[in-house]
């Protein structure tokens, strides 16, 4: 029972050594308990801080990617235009080609329809000429095959050539 009722030595000697006990706590496990919680409230000081930093990069970087993307979208829209521009131009220049060569070959056409058409005209004097010759050479034959016709055609031909 004597534990349940401590006596005055008991308290004596248990203070005692708990102050002992306090003392060599004090003197070799509170100065590197305290400077390890120091070195870790630094640490943890410098991680939030390192966080902190991070968290600014990452904003910051987010901002430039979004800058960046802003202007990629916009050389983007640059090249796409420049190419629509140079389509066109070049389609235009095509159509104008081809135009040109349209008309160069509508012209061609047409000189060779004229040339064609003046050289069937030329081949069609010629033949009604040699039709009209050999017409006419049957006719002169067939009236002058006679004496009294020749004579006759003679005198009707020197009374034409008197009046003009």
């Amino acid at each position: 029972m004597e534990l349940v009722k401590p006596d005055f030595g008991l308290v004596f000697w248990m203070t005692v050594s708990f102050l002992i006990v306090v003392f060599l706590m004090r003197k070799f496990a509170w100065g590197p308990i305290l400077t390890s919680l120091k070195e870790r409230e630094t640490s943890i000081e410098e991680a939030l801080l390192s966080a902190k930093k991070a968290k600014e990069e990452v904003a910051n970087m987010k901002s430039e990617n979004e800058r960046i993307l802003q202007e990629a979208r916009n050389e983007r829209d640059l090249m796409l235009r420049d190419a629509r521009d140079a389509k066109d131009a070049i389609v235009n220049e095509a159509k104008g080609k081809a135009q040109s060569e349209a008309d160069r070959l509508i012209n061609t056409a047409r000189e060779t329809i004229e040339n064609e058409k003046m050289s069937a005209i030329a081949e069609l004097k010629n033949q009604v000429g040699l039709l009209s010759i050999e017409i006419a050479e049957k006719v002169l034959r067939q009236q002058l095959g006679n004496d009294e016709k020749q004579k006759a055609l003679v005198q009707e031909l020197l009374k034409d050539a008197k009046m003009n």
